[in-house]
């Protein structure tokens, strides 16, 4: 597995073929601080005008949203406007109020960004055999076409899933009631759950130049291997800052509050997000998107698909010092990979059974892989196998209580369900004391029946094919997850200790062993070479079993930024009233206008 810079401090903790450099993740460069206003609106202006004013406006320049309340009977839309920022004077002073928004590709957004050609799982214009360069690490594959691909396009590359009997190892899978309860999630194309993003740089006949090199160590001609692309390349650097949005009146069929189609560098920065229907972002067939410094409050539905940040197939995004309020399942993740979510705080995960207790960052859908959880504080990370199996995702130096308050069930820190597989927790805070009684759950066999209050009251739950540590016949239940996954230095509140254990480091796998580590010393990040210059005056880093004096009950837990943020803004109807100036304030500003042009 190709890994430099920051990556280079995991590799006398996680082998190289469990991991790979996330410190790409996001918007390549960073987020431009654009000066330059080519157009300025104030309240009252129509999503017409304010579409009129991003479509005129040059590169590299920035339409500006005065503050006051915009009401806005149609979505804002960058058909394919690229190297423009739509910018408001901040959350807390430009407000959005949506009463309808554009269909976006079909599914509906308030804010959509969308390149020239929709592509799509049912229509992918170009289809080309995959015959050469399948190699972990390759940056170089061969196509039998290359008809309308150019440099810049972003290629998706798929396979055929793997058979349906268990391999005993990378097992890619989405077979009803064999590894999935549900199916698959039609994340990708028909029977074709693994895929990867990747972007063009050269062309050179049938041979095809690639960035970032091949993620997963399982691609073979066997499974029929596949790349597809647009017409078009990917909307390109554009976003949206420093204003707030309430998608409450948007209706049922506008899907998601913004909505990345076929992006690439792009993002979101600083807004405030309210009641939006399925999702808050979508990063749909995207890749390098950035959301950070914001808040998500709500959604339409506590139920199915009530998502904050949800990546379906996506790929090397940045989700990071957001928060996330009264939202079902906060950080969704349905065929993502290589993406990093960085230093968010979730808080009343809420859900239409009151007493059940939904994770804060989910894997819900086969092909997830390589995402990185660093930093979070929450109650939980859960892989299910509803839509089935995920591989080699890796948790360091989060926080996770696993309860909320009047949850009683599924209330667990770590809860992997069946053929998740490879997953490395390194460094994390677990548990709440007195309430958890039980360091794991785990499967002791496929037709293990487990037990419910047992799991709930549990750190881990590991390879049921059920919720809180159950079996859900007739799928059974997957012993390997146990076997495959690697434990070192988490703390968690039955023991009272951290632990490094060496019998729960995978050291004797045929395939994808880690050595035990020399010793117990634990980078500060897996993806940042240097405290953030958002950083806080909170001590850095936050949360792991070398930190000590920290504000949670067991000592080893700061308060992340986002975190303290929350704690200390004010409120309207349980609301924050949030701008991310008050709470971050040496994060980087935009320069100060220039060449102001009032849009009357």
């Amino acid at each position: 597995m190709l890994c430099f810079g920051t990556c280079a401090e995991a590799q006398t903790i996680i082998s190289p073929n469990r991991r790979i450099d996330w410190s790409q993740a996001g918007v390549i460069g960073g987020i431009p601080n654009r000066a330059t206003i080519c157009a300025t609106l104030n309240p009252g202006a129509t999503a017409s005008q304010i579409n009129t004013a991003i479509a005129s406006c040059a590169s590299g320049q920035v339409v500006m949203l005065n503050a006051g309340t915009y009401t806005l009977s149609s979505g804002i839309r960058f058909n394919n406007k690229r190297n423009v920022t739509l910018r408001g004077a901040g959350p807390d002073q430009t407000f959005l109020v949506f009463s309808a928004g554009s269909s976006c590709g079909g599914m509906g957004a308030d804010v959509c960004f969308l390149n020239g050609d929709g592509n799509w799982t049912g229509d992918p214009r170009n289809v080309a055999t995959w015959t050469g360069g399948y190699a972990s690490g390759a940056t170089s594959i061969t196509l039998n076409s290359t008809t309308n691909l150019q440099v810049g396009s972003m290629l998706i590359l798929d396979q055929l899933d793997d058979p349906t009997t268990d391999n005993g190892a990378i097992w890619v899978c989405q077979t009803m009631n064999i590894c999935s309860q549900q199916t698959g999630a039609a994340n990708g194309r028909s029977n074709r759950a693994q895929q990867q993003l990747v972007r063009v740089t050269a062309i050179n006949g049938n041979s095809v130049a690639i960035t970032p090199g091949l993620y997963m160590p399982n691609w073979r001609s066997s499974q029929s291997p596949e790349a597809w692309w647009s017409n078009d390349t990917p909307i390109s650097m554009s976003g949206i800052e420093n204003l707030s949005m309430d998608h409450s009146g948007s209706g049922t069929t506008i899907t998601s509050g913004v909505y990345f189609y076929n992006a690439y560098n792009c993002w979101v920065r600083n807004v405030r997000s309210l009641n939006s229907n399925r999702n808050h972002v979508w990063f749909y067939q995207s890749a390098h998107v950035t959301v950070r410094d914001s808040y998500f409050y709500g959604t339409a539905n506590a139920a199915s698909q009530s998502y904050g940040a949800e990546q379906f197939m996506a790929a090397d995004n940045l989700i990071e010092n957001n928060i996330f309020q009264h939202i079902t399942a906060p950080m969704m993740n349905a065929g993502a990979t290589g993406s990093v979510f960085g230093y968010n705080y979730a808080i009343d995960d809420y859900y239409f059974a009151p007493a059940w207790q939904q994770s804060s960052s989910y894997h819900h859908a086969a092909g997830n892989s390589f995402i990185l959880w660093e930093g979070n504080d929450g109650p939980g990370l859960t892989a299910d196998d509803i839509h089935g199996s995920s591989h080699f995702i890796t948790a360091f130096r989060n926080v996770w209580l696993g309860w909320e308050p009047g949850k009683t069930q599924e209330t667990i820190p770590i809860h992997l369900e069946a053929w998740n597989r490879y997953y490395n927790f390194i460094g994390n805070v677990l548990g709440k004391i007195g309430y958890h009684t039980r360091y794991e759950a785990a499967a002791a066999s496929s037709t293990d029946p487990g037990n419910a209050s047992v799991g709930d009251t549990s750190i881990y739950t590991v390879g049921y094919s059920g919720n809180e540590g159950t079996i859900l016949s007739p799928i059974p239940n997957d012993t390997l997850v146990k076997v495959t996954m690697m434990r070192w230095g988490n703390y968690d509140t039955v023991h009272a200790a951290a632990q490094w254990n060496a019998s729960e480091v995978p050291s004797s796998l045929s395939q994808f062993s880690n050595a035990v580590p020399g010793n117990q010393a634990l980078p500060n990040s897996f993806y940042v070479s240097a405290k953030p210059s958002w950083w806080t005056a909170t001590p850095w880093p936050a949360i792991g079993p070398d930190v000590a004096g920290g504000a949670d009950p067991t000592g080893h837990a700061y308060k992340i930024p986002t975190h303290a943020c929350y704690d200390t803004t004010s409120k309207t109807g349980g609301i924050l009233n949030f701008n991310a100036a008050n709470c971050y304030p040496a994060m980087a500003t935009p320069a100060a206008p220039t060449k102001l042009r009032i849009v009357r």
